[in-house]
């Protein structure tokens, strides 16, 4: 079984049981799947998988005799591997959340249930500095806490701040209509603008009162500035949409130079009934992928900084396949 197959088992199963009192790299996530609980980064010398620590978790491990490596168990499924350490939020990256909590209020999302801090530019600094020199990229996103426009120009006055560090800087948050021009005015390297569901219907229904419209504007106005391929935006899977529509939209961004960055869901209490997709659909949509991007010349082993670099989270096709 190759390290596609293998982490499509892993990433069916999600978490894994951590034994009482070991000491591992892991870390309190405040954005993306998992947030407000722990997790760790699992890799196999090349590749690597985000799994979220539960006491119930469906894999377990056991440390290998070096007193380095670690085994993992999943499905009468073993590898053997280790955990990485952690810079902020993954493996490589300075991987920072501004705004913690959101005005909004995704079914799927835990932002807006946590307990609203926006953080400090001293404090972004000391998170890079404490990590700088294990680092390839910053990567920095953000809930809304505010307003749109107010959370685009906290995070604009930031950026500043980050470019005498020389690395290449990705931005995710919810974009007005001049937040490409002002980004890529700044120095920008990468930006992920998220759609979130395959479907406008669904999307009305998981996020009340946001209008999407906007996210596929700034998506269309920021290929010819940051150029394809450095580009990303967020597709969950699992929340009850087809294959069919799933791939509509990811064949949608691609044709404009866009890389889906395809998650699969991480359950809520919010979403009852709903659970972590399938290993064989998380392969199937997985295969979809790879077509979709070779088709429009997309590669994302060019990608610098957050999911795409990262691949935690999700099946990248190019580094994960």
């Amino acid at each position: 079984m190759d390290w596609c197959d293998l982490k499509c088992h892993l990433l069916e199963a999600g978490t894994i049981r951590v034994a009482d009192g070991d000491m591992i790299p892991s870390e309190q996530s405040t954005a993306g799947p998992g947030t407000g609980k722990g997790s760790l980064f699992f890799s196999d010398g090349t590749h690597r998988v985000r799994l979220g620590i539960d006491p119930e978790g469906a894999i377990t491990y056991e440390h290998l005799p070096d007193g380095k490596g670690v085994r993992l168990f999943v499905d009468g499924i073993t590898i053997d591997g280790f955990f990485e350490q952690v810079g902020a939020h993954c493996p490589r990256q300075a991987y920072i959340t501004v705004s913690e909590g959101c005005i909004f209020d995704c079914k799927y999302c835990g932002v807006p249930l946590q307990k609203k801090h926006i953080k400090s530019t001293e404090e972004i600094l000391s998170l890079i500095q404490g990590v700088y020199g294990s680092i390839d990229a910053i990567s920095i996103t953000s809930g809304v806490i505010g307003s749109i426009k107010e959370e685009e120009d906290r995070i604009c006055a930031l950026i500043p701040h980050l470019t005498p560090f020389h690395l290449p800087i990705g931005i995710s948050i919810y974009p007005t209509a001049d937040t490409t021009e002002r980004l890529f005015a700044l120095g920008v390297d990468e930006v992920k603008f998220n759609l979130e569901t395959a479907t406008v219907s669904f999307f009305s229904t998981m996020c009340p009162g946001f209008d999407r419209s906007d996210v596929w504007q700034a998506l269309e106005d920021s290929v010819p500035l940051f150029g394809k391929g450095h580009v990303f935006a967020n597709l969950i899977f699992g929340l009850g949409e087809t294959d069919d529509e799933l791939f509509a939209c990811m064949q949608r961004l691609t044709n404009r130079g866009v890389i889906p960055v395809m998650r699969p869901l991480s359950p809520t209490p919010r979403l009852p009934g709903l659970k972590r997709p399938d290993a064989a659909r998380i392969r199937r949509i997985a295969k979809q992928h790879a077509a979709l991007l070779e088709d429009a010349g997309l590669d994302t082993r060019l990608a610098q900084t957050m999911c795409i670099a990262c691949t935690g989270c999700d099946i990248v096709p190019g580094r994960d396949t």
